[in-house]
C-alpha cells in the first residue's frame, strides 16, 4: 500500500511520518506516537471517548484519517496537565467524583476545555448541551455537571 508523508503538530510538537491512507488519526495518536490517552470507544464517531482538539475544536479522531491531520495542529489530553500540576477540569473531576472507570474521561474533558473557554459560567442546560455527544456508563451525568460548574470557578479565579 502506498503512504503518505505527513506533517502534523501534536501537543506542540512537530511530527513528520509516513503513514497509510487509510490509518485513523485515533490510531496514528495511539500506536505512532504512543499518546494513550485518546480512547477508542465505539469507532464510529458516537461515544467521544477518542475526542481530541484538531485547531482548537474538539472533532472524533476515530473519524478523521492521519493524512487529515497534514498540516493540522492536534491537542490530546496529554497536553492539558500532569499528576503534579492538574488543569482545573482535571482537578474539579477528580474533587467532584466524575470519573469512574475513567474511559470516557479523556473525551469529556477535551469536549469542555473549548466549551468553558466560551463559555465562562455555564448554566446546567448549555453543560449538557455540550456533553450532550460524550457517553459515560459509569458515573451518570450529575457528577460530570457539578465538576464542569466548579472547573469554571476554577478557571474564573485564575483569570
Amino acid at each position: 500500500m502506498t503512504t503518505h508523508t505527513i506533517k502534523v503538530k501534536v501537543n506542540g510538537v512537530e511530527y513528520v511520518r509516513e503513514v497509510e491512507p487509510r490509518l485513523l488519526l485515533s490510531d496514528f495518536l495511539r500506536h505512532d506516537l504512543g499518546l494513550t490517552g485518546t480512547h477508542v470507544g465505539c469507532e464510529h464517531g458516537i461515544c467521544g471517548a477518542c475526542t481530541i482538539l484538531f485547531d482548537g475544536e474538539p472533532m472524533r479522531s476515530c473519524l478523521i484519517f492521519a493524512v487529515q491531520a497534514n498540516g493540522h495542529e492536534v491537542t490530546t489530553v496529554e497536553a492539558l496537565g500532569t499528576p503534579e500540576k492538574m488543569h482545573p477540569l482535571q482537578e474539579a473531576f477528580h474533587e467532584k467524583h466524575a470519573l469512574q472507570c475513567g474511559y470516557c474521561t479523556p473525551g469529556f474533558l477535551m469536549t469542555l476545555k473549548p466549551f468553558l473557554e466560551t463559555h465562562p459560567n455555564p448554566t446546567d442546560e448549555e453543560i449538557r448541551e455540550a456533553i450532550d455527544g460524550n457517553l459515560c456508563r459509569c458515573t451518570g451525568y450529575e457528577h460530570i455537571i457539578e465538576a464542569v460548574k466548579l472547573a469554571a470557578q476554577k478557571m474564573a479565579t485564575r483569570s
